[in-house]
């Protein structure tokens, strides 16, 4: 095609677009169903991942639970069969037939649990395997799994900052690789990244965390674009940028106290439910709230010293002080109670 023919075209590719994304504020994309597909979550134990488990459960997603915690692993497990169970119990009330709440769930709806530390290779390689004799091939994969420090990085032992990057960043090539090929195979899946903000714009005293997170987002954009590059358009993949949420991971964490009421920790269903709506409408990308969209744009065009008038007006720059005083002040205690 002649070039200046296809420059018009790619331009009226990039206007169509920008109706299409505007069309979706207005109107609703319909969800889609995850019924019967099996769906991997990793770090499914707590907090997000845990939220996201429950929410794929009511949808009545078969579903595959990883963390590196059994108990809390198998407590989620717990509450997906209790949620299982209510599924049944409503079905057997529409068909006119209601059933005690002891009934098990049905064999179509199981939760199958694994503990598997992501942020070793071979720990991911040997339980993918498993996942495949066991389950079978995996619709959608949450890579969730993050862990912090929580030190200053002339304070962080080296294998922190090591374990850091693996968990939140390297477990998602491993993961991956196990589940890519088969998707690959049907043209069909999809591949979720739960990063953060922090994977779009820094901070002070979080070197590790942010590395692996920006780490993670440059993984997700580049595996996005090249799925495209081979024409996959059946493997969808969503890349979930929150703010601070409010599951004690970064406790103490705290931006301008007058600012703070503007911009409070998000609430960890709300954030669920934000990104759940992204990944049911195959939505490339979600930032919560909306704001992030706004500080990552600013901080691409802003001089470097206007983003930093602008952290230090926000109370930004040092937010992270306090939640590394108290991380200190733990291990402190801990420490002295082993009397060490």
């Amino acid at each position: 095609m002649n070039i200046v023919l296809e420059f018009f075209v790619v331009t009226f590719k990039v206007l169509w677009a920008f109706v299409l994304a505007g069309a979706k504020w207005l109107v609703r994309p319909k969800e889609k169903s995850v019924s019967g597909q099996v769906c991997l979550i990793t770090g499914a134990g707590s907090g997000l991942g845990r939220l996201f488990a429950l929410e794929f459960a009511r949808r009545r997603a078969q579903l595959v639970l990883w963390d590196i915690n059994t108990d809390s692993n198998e407590e989620t497990a717990g509450m997906v069969r209790q949620i299982y169970r209510e599924l049944e119990a409503e079905d057997a009330v529409r068909a006119g037939n209601p059933v005690e709440e002891e009934v098990l769930p049905c064999s179509n709806l199981q939760v199958y649990t694994y503990t598997c530390d992501v942020g070793k290779r071979e720990s991911v390689y040997s339980t993918a395997e498993k996942v495949r004799r066991e389950v079978g091939d995996i619709f959608l994969l949450l890579n969730n799994a993050g862990v912090v420090s929580g030190h200053h990085l002339l304070e962080c032992p080296d294998e922190l900052i090591e374990r850091t990057m693996m968990v939140n960043c390297h477990a998602h090539f491993w993961t991956t690789k196990a589940f890519l090929p088969k998707m690959m195979d049907m043209n069909h899946g999809h591949i979720v990244t739960v990063a953060s903000s922090l994977g779009l714009f820094s901070t002070a005293g979080v070197e590790d965390y942010c590395a692996s997170k920006f780490g993670a987002v440059g993984f997700h954009e580049s595996l996005s674009h090249e799925l495209k590059a081979a024409d996959k358009d059946g493997i969808k993949t969503t890349l979930v940028c929150p703010y601070l949420v409010d599951t004690g991971m970064f406790r103490g964490c705290r931006i301008r106290k007058e600012i703070e009421p503007f911009l409070p920790p998000l609430k960890p269903d709300y954030c669920v439910k934000q990104a759940m709506r992204a990944i049911l409408t195959d939505q490339p990308m979600i930032c919560t709230p909306r704001l992030m969209y706004i500080v990552t744009c600013m901080k691409s065009i802003l001089p470097f010293e206007a983003v930093v008038c602008m952290y230090r007006f926000l109370g930004a720059d040092k937010c992270m002080y306090p939640f590394i005083a108290q991380r200190k002040q733990a291990t402190n205690n801990n420490e002295a109670k082993n009397g060490i």
